[in-house]
């Protein structure tokens, strides 16, 4: 198995750097939930072609980002965040990072440019797993399972870099394959 360390709601996946998918081609994905009921993430690096502004018209900041959080149901909105102190009801699914909260709360910081991209990250869909799903692709090693990063990684906007970021941070076991071409076929 390449990934020693186990899937589990708060770790990193990281796409293997030849993943055919071209949904999870060089991704990086925070799990919200793992159980034996399946697995749920985002996407933190594949940035859409829209802004929020886009997405909520009335929205008086509407230049951040939005990300493609995976395939599943595309025409929902999630949020990341790390303000728990301006947002409510959010749950804490790593160090300083909360998955929802108060979406009427969210708004009024937006409208009110209260929020930064910094401290808050918003997707379209998210990636899913059934029962059994995920353990099965870590099996096939599609993913390496990361558990030390900062959180500023996961709210960073340098998606381009980020899948090598995460994977050279892994350690020389790893260090290796963040310089492995996109498409073998061509090196």
């Amino acid at each position: 198995m390449l990934s020693p360390i186990s899937a589990a709601a708060g770790r990193l996946l990281i796409s293997e750097p030849f993943m055919p998918d071209p949904n999870f081609k060089r991704s990086v994905i925070l799990l919200t939930e793992y159980s034996e009921a399946g697995a749920m993430g985002f996407i933190l690096n594949h940035q859409t072609e829209y802004l929020l502004g886009d997405i909520l018209p009335d929205a008086a900041y509407s230049e951040i980002p939005v990300y493609m959080g995976g395939p599943v149901a595309e025409n929902t909105l999630h949020y990341i965040h790390r303000c728990p102190d301006k947002i409510e009801g959010g749950i804490e699914i790593w160090d300083g990072i909360y998955w929802g909260g108060d979406f009427e709360q969210i708004k009024e910081l937006i409208n009110n440019y209260q929020l930064t991209e910094g401290e808050i990250k918003f997707f379209t869909g998210y990636s899913g797993w059934t029962p059994g799903q995920l353990d099965d692709e870590l099996r096939d090693d599609a993913w390496i399972v990361a558990n030390k990063f900062e959180a500023d990684s996961v709210f960073s906007n340098n998606e381009s870099n980020l899948w090598k970021e995460i994977v050279i941070s892994l350690g020389q076991r790893y260090a290796h394959i963040a310089n492995f071409p996109e498409n073998p076929m061509l090196n």
